[in-house]
């Protein structure tokens, strides 16, 4: 090989180290300007809030949850059957507060759940 194969070959290396070092100086600018928006944006968002302006429990104290048991709620009939019922008509939930509030529980001779193993009921 001579002294031109060499010059050649080292020159294709120095583009490939000058394509990453562009290529790293164009990420980093672009890291840059994102922090900096960032931190424009930030300053115009509202402060937030101080500790006598965060939320308080009522006087009556906490909420809780309460329980009941719920059954579906039939859908109301049109009185002519080429009317339509409009949502408004239709209601909110789909399910109303049950009569009977006494919650289901266990008969005995029952395996207790599906797939649980047992006689089950006979």
């Amino acid at each position: 090989m001579n002294a031109a194969t060499y010059e050649a070959a080292a020159g294709g290396q120095v583009f490939g180290y000058v394509l990453i070092l562009v290529a790293g100086v164009a990420i980093t600018a672009g890291l840059v300007w994102a922090v900096r928006l960032g931190m424009r944006v930030r300053r115009r968002e509202p402060a937030p809030p101080r500790p006598d302006e965060q939320p308080k429990p009522p006087p009556s104290g906490p909420v809780r949850e309460t329980q009941e048991m719920r059954e579906p709620d039939e859908v109301p009939r049109a009185a002519d059957e080429s009317e339509r019922l409009t949502p408004h008509q239709l209601g909110n939930a789909g399910t109303r507060r049950a009569e009977d509030q006494r919650r289901p529980r266990w008969s005995s001779g029952s395996s207790g759940s599906f797939g649980g193993g047992g006689g089950g009921r006979t």
